[in-house]
């Protein structure tokens, strides 16, 4: 399975990384590549958890478009 994350450093300089299809789904690292790893194994326990608990694995995500302004 494919997905799209998001990363950002907080103000203590680790990097936060969050999946926005699955709500609640965030973890961090001190390295990029710590937290893109971390939220790999985030995203496989949080699927497991929805599946036993009969929710839909992941919601709908769209890219819009929002004018400059």
């Amino acid at each position: 399975m494919r997905f799209v994350v998001t990363v950002e450093r907080d103000e203590d300089g680790a990097y936060v990384v969050e999946c926005p299809a699955i709500p609640g789904c965030v973890s961090q690292g001190a390295t990029e590549e710590e937290a893109l790893e971390n939220i790999r194994d985030a995203i496989r326990q949080c699927l497991e958890v929805r599946a036993e608990r009969g929710m839909p694995l992941t919601v709908t995500t769209h890219e819009i478009d929002v004018p400059a302004g």
